[in-house]
């Protein structure tokens, strides 16, 4: 008996310093898991449906004009498409303006295709051509993916742009007295269970402006970075920014300049 009871102790002993090891690890933390059920649903991402449809739009002629958009020249010349995403926004000569790639995807669907540019600006997200739009943005921004964010900050307009959107970053206003630094101008903050990258710096390699366009599981649809942004200035309380206006390109430019170096995984998956 004392022999057997020798024997289990023994055995009871080397499995708890068997288990020593992985007692000693850190409990996993909220964003660890998240970063994990992330993970698992990449191989699926629905925002490859998305990409798909883009590069049909891309190719296909379409509009008034019955013309494709292979002939768009996104900032590295006509029909130029792999790394584009990661240099935009940036200044384009024959607009004379700075855009970012969904005010630019306008501008060519107006000029090679006979869209009205202003009506599409004015439909509601994910309606009409706005949904062509944000499909559009999936697939070109997806030819960029694994690429490092270099924004080109040479022109004056583009260096202005930088800084107005840096004003358009810290301004505190509204009913909540928010800004955009409210929620990513600091380390360590977040909201429910959701890390908020601070945008004054490089957050790191897909993250903030590196990732989207993005696929939103909460709401079953992809947004653009116009989108995103039209949602922040909704948590603010502040009036809706008018689609693809100064302010949201000049924030555009401010969070990815910063972001320069960051790898891009857009268009990525968000919760």
């Amino acid at each position: 008996m004392r022999t057997r009871t020798i024997a289990a102790f023994a055995a009871a002993l080397a499995a708890t310093v068997a288990a020593l090891p992985l007692l000693a690890q850190e409990p996993k933390s909220t964003s660890d898991g998240i970063a994990e059920y992330r993970k698992m649903l990449e191989d699926g991402n629905p925002a490859e449906l998305f990409e798909a449809k883009g590069e049909e739009l891309w190719k296909t002629a379409r509009g008034p004009k019955n013309v494709s958009l292979e002939k768009c020249d996104l900032g590295l010349g006509p029909g130029v498409v792999k790394g584009a995403w990661v240099q935009l926004p940036r200044y384009f000569p024959d607009t004379k303006k700075v855009q970012d790639l969904e005010s630019r995807l306008l501008s060519c669907m107006q000029t090679l295709q006979g869209f009205d540019a202003a009506e599409i600006a004015k439909t509601p997200f994910d309606k009409g051509e706005q949904a062509s739009v944000t499909a559009l943005a999936a697939w070109v921004s997806s030819m960029s993916r694994g690429m490092k964010m270099a924004l080109p900050q040479k022109h004056p307009e583009e260096k202005r742009f930088y800084e107005l959107g840096k004003r358009a970053f810290f301004y505190r206003g509204g009913p909540m007295d928010f800004a955009c630094a409210s929620c990513h101008g600091e380390d360590g903050k977040r909201i429910r269970l959701q890390d908020l990258p601070n945008l004054t710096k490089n957050p790191g390699d897909g993250i903030g402006f590196a990732a989207w366009p993005a696929y939103r599981v909460s709401s079953g649809e992809l947004w653009g970075m116009q989108r995103r942004l039209n949602d922040c200035f909704r948590q603010q309380r502040f009036p809706y920014p008018g689609f693809a206006s100064d302010v949201t390109v000049a924030l555009g430019v401010y969070m990815g300049v910063n972001a320069k170096g960051a790898e891009s995984i857009a268009p990525a998956l968000k919760r």
